[in-house]
């Protein structure tokens, strides 16, 4: 053993025969650091490996920033992305489909009460109604409108979101299907020669705007802007103008197909059945609304 004082060689012992340094505790360090270098050697070196994101939340965040791009460059330059839309926005003009079909019920949900204060306050404004009515009941016309909206009234009727929201929301998606299969059969008689799924993305990038006007109305809902049905109204009219854009946008691969004019009109009286059905569905679900309402006494407490 090799001093570490004076590097004298030792056959054995406790203290260096040259120097006097104790020797043990140089055996010890040596064990020491030799146990450790094997130890270090013998376990196999795992290298960090970073964790990887979900594969599905990465693929929903792809989506997503697509969309959003779509959606923004369709409200800039409509005819253009329209135009430019093939097969490959199928996706997001499925998306846009989705949002227009479910922003209408939300709408409602959440702004139904002050349609029904539109509603009675356009009655009081009649001329028969309105000469019969002192200026005291209008007062407390005011007084009940403003107590209304004032108070959670879909927990007192018990008005659903999943049930109205789901049930109306796929009504009118189912709609929206018949309107833009219809279209596509009237361009098919006109001589266009092209696929349903890039007919889809181009109806889907025109149907952008109404959805925006939509999502608009949504957000003045939310903020009890009486204005929102303005911008639903805009939103469901513009499905008129829709249909033309999209069968215009389309080169005629021949000709003696069915003028564009009358597969408009076809498509357009297609869209007055589809909308009366929605309405229906819509009053129905009114007619609901209005039983529970006069059904209910914690209501009928209020006034």
């Amino acid at each position: 053993m090799n001093c570490s004082n004076c590097g004298h060689l030792n056959d054995g012992g406790k203290f260096c025969v040259k120097c006097g340094h104790k020797l043990q505790e140089e055996a010890a360090v040596s064990q020491t650091a030799a146990a450790s270098e094997y130890q270090s050697q013998s376990q196999p070196q795992t290298a960090y490996v970073p964790q990887q994101p979900n594969q599905r939340v990465r693929q929903a965040k792809k989506v997503s920033k697509s969309f959003f791009s779509y959606f923004t460059e369709g409200i800039k330059n409509p005819t253009a992305t329209a135009h430019a839309a093939g097969e490959s926005q199928f996706v997001n003009a499925l998306i846009t489909v989705i949002l227009y079909a479910l922003s209408i019920p939300i709408m409602l949900y959440v702004g139904w009460k002050l349609l029904l204060i539109q509603f009675v306050r356009s009655m009081f404004k009649l001329p028969i109604i309105s000469e019969e009515l002192a200026p005291s009941d209008m007062e407390d016309f005011n007084t009940g409108t403003d107590l209304i909206k004032a108070t959670d009234i879909n927990s007192i009727i018990h008005f659903n979101f999943t049930d109205f929201v789901f049930k109306q929301g796929i009504f009118i998606f189912i709609g929206l299907a018949v309107i833009i299969g219809a279209t596509y059969v009237a361009a098919k008689f006109g001589k266009v020669d092209v696929s349903f799924k890039e007919f889809f993305s181009r109806f889907g990038t025109f149907l952008i705007i109404p959805t925006a006007l939509l999502l608009i109305g949504l957000v003045l809902a939310f903020l009890h802007v009486e204005y929102f049905s303005y911008f639903m109204n805009f939103g469901l009219l513009s499905i008129f103008l829709v249909v033309p854009f999209t069968i215009a946008s389309f080169k005629q691969s021949g000709t003696g197909g069915l003028d564009r004019i009358y597969s408009t009109l076809i498509v357009y009286v297609v869209i007055t059945i589809v909308l009366t059905f929605i309405a229906n569905g819509l009053g129905e679900e009114a007619k609901t609304i209005i039983t529970r309402m006069g059904n209910s006494t914690e209501l009928n407490d209020l006034f």
